[in-house]
């Protein structure tokens, strides 16, 4: 059995909003390679940096919570000349959390003052205590997100 691992992907909060009603993922426009690097029960955190793709508002915060349902990979036609890879999330309910409070927190940010850098390539795998630090935030009852996912998902 491999052990769970914990990632972030960067998507706006408009785009993020489609997966969560569709119960998928996509990374970095739609490639493959990051999407095969996760597997059954990984976490992955979404970060938004802005309300909307096409939009200038920014966001800054992460805005959903998920683990990863199962280990197939697929494509899904979105348009004529747009077919990307995606995966299948089991999403739980969770509030935006604003990086900004976060950030002297975070082990994966090493340059506190550059903390953006980290996002620029969308997608990263970040430790256990920097995914329980971000999802107890992001979680209503404030517990070890770990914790209490593991037993919404046996319930």
């Amino acid at each position: 059995m491999n052990k769970e691992r914990y990632w972030i992907t960067v998507v706006s909060k408009d785009h993020i909003l489609r997966g969560v009603k569709g119960g998928f993922m996509q990374a970095n426009h739609g490639k493959p390679g990051s999407l095969r690097k996760l597997h059954t029960n990984d976490w992955v955190i979404f970060y938004s940096p802005k309300v909307t793709y096409e939009g200038d508002e920014k966001l800054q915060a992460f805005t959903t919570i998920g683990q990863v349902a199962d280990e197939m990979l697929y494509q899904h036609q979105m348009s004529e000349s747009f077919i990307p890879f995606r995966r299948n999330i089991n999403y739980y309910p969770c509030k935006d959390v604003p990086i900004v409070p976060l950030i002297g927190s975070l082990d994966f940010i090493s340059d506190k003052k550059a903390w953006g850098f980290r996002f620029r390539f969308g997608f990263f795998e970040i430790g256990e205590h920097d995914f329980n630090l971000i999802s107890s935030k992001m979680l209503a009852n404030k517990t070890i997100a770990k914790q209490t996912l593991n037993e919404t998902v046996q319930q």
